[in-house]
């Protein structure tokens, strides 16, 4: 299976910042030592034309020529620096490499060891996130799929981050050919909340069971909603910040209950054939060995998944 990854390109985040920078680093160190299976390559850039499929001209020329103003680099939570863009482009070029390796590599599952940048719009960045990586893909893979096979990719976007797709959301509103599903806390970031194609807002405090019975139903509901429309790829956001200790997220899952999460989602997807990039998305841990080794549970699945693809 393959994995992509960016994390050479670390920011200059000053001391004491809340966005945990180091995750990346050992997260692939970490599934380079315990997942054979897993094949990880650095990720190549997005160009400023891929980026365009689902950005404004504008925003990403801000972005580029560190233009962008004081109060938009404090809404994305990055002050600007020539890595910071070269790491926003590798993690778009990331969830690229992993959605081509398993739509058109015909590998069934593939992974951003990174992504999930799913609070930019298409004019502005947001809550760390300075491109959508998972729009970007899709439109792409969209165009991609039309070019070689003539035919319309329908995309499912499962967000499982603890907090709403809103940028993914706004940017494919209105759009049949996108269905956005978001599990999310009610109560937390962003507070003024899009409309996906599929909203369930939890409460604080929802543990295992709870979560993952709305998990079914909300799959169930959009397997129901496409039925003579089948998905054609997907794009899983696994955030680990559903997790009990999470410093952002307000939720009680488990390490068991995301591994059983994880585990239902990448079932689903195989048992009809649908190719999926997954991405880590966010996961902001008291203890950082706790949010990187949860991450790494979900790339397990994932791997599982794979083996169970290729072999049949």
């Amino acid at each position: 299976m393959q994995a992509f990854h960016s994390d050479t390109f670390v920011l200059p985040l000053p001391a004491g910042h809340t966005f945990p920078m180091t995750k990346y680093r050992l997260l692939r160190e970490r599934v380079q030592a315990s997942l054979p299976p897993l094949r990880v390559v650095e990720a190549d850039p997005a160009t400023d034309g891929e980026l365009a499929l689902a950005h404004d001209p504008a925003w990403i020329d801000a972005v580029v020529q560190g233009t962008t103003s004081a109060a938009q680099q404090r809404e994305i939570g990055f002050p600007w620096s020539e890595r910071m863009v070269e790491r926003a482009r590798r993690s778009v070029g990331a969830t690229i490499c992993a959605a081509r390796a398993a739509l058109a590599g015909g590998e069934g599952v593939a992974a951003n060891l990174a992504g999930g940048t799913h609070h930019a719009y298409a004019h502005k960045g947001s809550g760390y996130c300075v491109f959508n990586d998972t729009a970007v893909a899709a439109r792409l893979m969209q165009a991609e799929w039309h070019r070689r096979a003539r035919q319309l990719l329908r995309v499912l976007v499962i967000d499982l981050d603890v907090h709403q797709g809103n940028g993914t959301a706004a940017i494919f509103a209105g759009d049949p050919t996108v269905y956005t599903l978001s599990l999310h806390g009610a109560k937390n970031f962003p507070f003024r909340k899009e409309r996906s194609s599929l909203d369930v807002e939890l409460p604080d405090g929802c543990g295992d069971g709870e979560y993952l019975s709305a998990l079914d139903a909300a799959l169930a509901q959009a397997w129901i909603a496409h039925a003579d429309a089948p998905f054609g790829l997907a794009f899983y956001l696994a955030g680990a910040d559903a997790h009990e200790n999470d410093r952002l997220g307000r939720l009680k899952l488990t390490q068991s209950g995301l591994a059983e999460r994880d585990r239902r989602v990448f079932e689903v997807l195989r048992a009809r054939r649908i190719p999926v990039a997954v991405s880590m998305a966010g996961g902001y841990g008291r203890d950082l060995d706790v949010t990187v080794a949860i991450h790494e549970r979900t790339l397990a699945q994932a791997c599982a998944s794979w083996s169970a693809w290729v072999a049949s």
